[in-house]
């Protein structure tokens, strides 16, 4: 089993979702694909995304739902 992408979009709604899932007990993994600090000139904010381990899906799928319902 490996990870899956649950979201892709702004830092503060991944971080948001983050908390969500981990209170239900669910650990995840996130990727913040920000390239400022490697070149300073480019400011473009790049999308952070949210994984979580493929077998924990059909737990946090409720989750997942409410989140995008809210938004």
């Amino acid at each position: 089993m490996g990870l899956i992408k649950i979201f892709s979009g702004k830092e503060i709604l991944a971080l948001s979702l983050q908390q969500k899932i981990e209170e239900i007990g669910v650990n995840t993994v996130i990727r913040i694909n920000n390239q400022a600090n490697v070149l300073p000139s480019i400011q473009t904010e790049k999308a952070v995304e949210l994984f979580i381990q493929e077998i924990d899906f059909g737990k946090v799928n409720p989750v997942i739902e409410e989140f995008r319902l809210s938004i």
